[in-house]
C-alpha cells in the first residue's frame, strides 16, 4: 500500500509538500516524482506502470494552468486519481476547472486550490476502507483532532 504524488514541475514542489507531510502521519509510504503529461508523455506512462507494479494505490496529481496531468494519469490507470489545483495563474481557478470537470467516465477526485494535505488526506480513506488497521487509527486521529479543536477553541471568546 502506497501513493504516488506527481505534479508536473519542480517549481511545485513546496505546494505538494502537505501530501507527504499527511501520509506520513498515517505511517503510509509514497513516492514522488515530476512528471509532464505534455512534455514527456512516454515516461510518464512508464513510471506509472512500474508505481502500479511496486504497490501504488492512489495517485495524487498537482498541476496548475490546463491541468492536464491528473485526467492524463486517470486515463492510463483504475487506481483513484486526486487531482490538486496548483495556483500558477488566475488565482488557480483555471486548474481547478480543468479538473473538477473531467469529461466522463474518467473522473478525477479533487480538492481545493494549492491544498495537497486535503489530497493526502482523501488518499488516507480512500486507503482506509481496505484495511482496518488504517481504518483504527484514522478513526482515532479523527478523534484527537475533535479534542483538540475543542480544547483550543471551546469556551467563550473575548473580542
Amino acid at each position: 500500500m502506497k501513493v504516488g504524488i506527481l505534479f508536473g514541475s519542480r517549481s511545485d514542489t513546496d505546494r505538494m509538500k502537505g501530501a507527504a507531510r499527511c501520509l506520513e502521519e498515517f505511517d503510509i509510504p509514497w513516492e514522488a516524482h515530476v512528471l509532464s503529461a505534455h512534455r514527456i508523455p512516454d515516461e510518464l506512462e512508464k513510471e506509472l506502470a512500474r508505481m502500479q507494479a511496486d504497490g501504488v494505490k492512489v495517485f495524487i496529481c498537482g498541476a496548475g494552468l490546463a491541468a492536464h496531468l491528473p485526467g492524463v494519469v486517470a486515463s492510463k490507470t483504475i487506481l483513484p486519481v486526486i487531482g490538486v489545483p496548483i495556483s500558477a495563474k488566475v488565482n488557480g481557478l483555471d486548474a481547478l476547472y480543468s479538473i473538477v470537470q473531467m469529461p466522463k467516465p474518467i473522473p478525477v477526485a479533487c480538492v481545493g486550490i494549492d491544498n495537497a494535505y486535503n489530497a493526502g488526506m482523501l488518499a488516507v480513506q480512500m486507503l482506509a476502507l481496505g484495511n482496518d488497521d488504517l481504518s483504527r487509527r484514522l478513526d482515532e486521529w479523527r478523534q484527537k483532532m475533535r479534542a483538540d479543536f475543542i480544547t483550543d477553541n471551546g469556551g467563550g471568546v473575548d473580542l
